[in-house]
């Protein structure tokens, strides 16, 4: 007999009460209410910000956009990086810089933040989603080579959708929640078609992939700074590469693809005013050198959530894969397939309990705009749409004790 409907029910049954018994000894704070991920301001951001404030550099130019871009291919392992208005304009222009032309198709996994799926729209390509994997949550590089090797074919050096006729221009892993997708595999399937890997990395600054830290893995990377990341610009991202012509090019379209010149405005193709302000960079200054902080409340959040939820039946703490470190962006736990149904539920009693969960975000080919995108087979993806539950991850939740 099926569960009635959290609507139905005037209290949570046993199940989704044990529950929220358990998340809240393990975040504390009594009955407060505990946020989803809030910011976080203690260091130098009030003295920064106010140097802006203070000698009018507050727009598009300025030194702490200077050394924000240093700082953030510092933290990517990168040469470059490019600060930008937000990740979606990263996104975009990463795409652009990197190949892809209106009416292409751009590989992103189903699960994902709709941005991944717009960015591809704002370049005039069209999205084409693949499968996840149940270790990382992101792109499933086998599952991706067998969609490739049944739907594709080779011609002239590039690598075309057989079934819609168009080109297959790039590959965008995504790193869902900060957990690093398989990048090593991921780059050998990319490579034997000739595609190349534009790596999402809004959700994983500080995420190591076998030592290496992501966002400059693949040919060129993405970051978002929104309000809601460890380290946050109020709005913002950048673009992280090793390849300086990609890197020159990005800059250059950021900035309205205005030529260098003393007095003259001349621009030479058609650019974006997707230029960071200097004191949202003054932030991000301060935010970065925080970072290290931050991951280290961050794990042992997740440390204490393992531990809390270990002998927790019907469900269990999403982890780090093996082959990688997670910045742990959001912490989160998937139902065994039996407590599926009890979701909404279980998210309705933490939400009134004030304490802030979600479910995992829509699949793409759920949304209208996207419901035509071609695609895969998505078994992973949808088991895993149906059962995951974000839990309250902010970093200072692990600066202390639950008790």
């Amino acid at each position: 007999m099926a569960s009635p409907s959290p609507a139905a029910r005037s209290q949570p049954d046993a199940f989704e009460a044990a529950f929220v018994e358990r998340l809240r000894s393990l975040v504390g704070g009594g009955e407060d209410f505990v946020a989803l991920h809030e910011p976080q301001f203690s260091g130098e951001e009030w003295t920064l910000v106010k140097d802006c404030l203070d000698t009018g550099w507050v727009s598009s130019v300025g030194k702490y956009v200077d050394a924000f871009e240093a700082r953030v291919a510092q933290a990517c392992g990168a040469k470059y990086a490019i600060a930008v208005a937000n990740g979606t304009a990263a996104l975009h222009i990463a795409m652009l810089v990197a190949g892809v032309k209106p009416g292409d198709e751009v590989i992103i996994p189903a699960l994902t933040f709709v941005a991944t799926a717009n960015a591809v729209s704002h370049a005039g390509a069209i999205p084409h989603l693949v499968d996840s994997s149940f270790e990382t949550l992101g792109m499933d590089p086998a599952a991706l080579r067998t969609h490739l090797e049944t739907i594709t074919l080779r011609r002239g050096g590039e690598t075309f959708n057989r079934e819609t006729g168009r080109r297959i221009a790039a590959v965008v892993p995504m790193h869902a929640f900060g957990h690093p997708v398989d990048m090593d595999a991921l780059l050998d399937v990319s490579g034997a078609f000739g595609l190349p890997v534009i790596e999402d990395a809004a959700e994983s600054i500080g995420s190591l992939y076998k030592g290496r830290p992501t966002g400059a893995i693949g040919r060129i990377g993405t970051l978002s700074f929104n309000g809601n990341k460890i380290i946050t610009t109020g709005g913002g991202g950048a673009i992280v590469t090793n390849d300086p012509e990609l890197a020159r090019h990005a800059k250059h379209l950021t900035t309205t693809a205005k030529v260098a010149h003393k007095w003259a405005f001349f621009h030479d193709e058609v650019g974006f005013n997707y230029r960071m302000p200097n004191i949202n960079a003054a932030l991000g200054v301060a935010q970065l050198a925080q970072l290290d902080g931050r991951l280290a409340d961050k794990r042992r959040l997740a440390e204490r959530y393992i531990a809390g939820f270990g002998n927790f039946g019907g469900l269990a703490v999403v982890r780090e894969p093996a082959f990688a470190r997670s910045n742990y962006w959001l912490n989160a736990v998937l139902l065994d397939d039996d407590h599926a149904d009890r979701r909404d539920a279980l998210l309705e009693a933490a939400n009134a309990a004030g304490l802030q969960c979600r479910p995992t975000w829509t699949l793409m080919h759920r949304l209208p705009m996207y419901e035509a995108a071609p695609r895969a087979p998505l078994p992973v993806a949808e088991s895993i749409e149906r059962r995951l539950i974000n839990i309250p991850s902010s970093a200072k939740l692990g600066a202390v004790d639950a008790a």
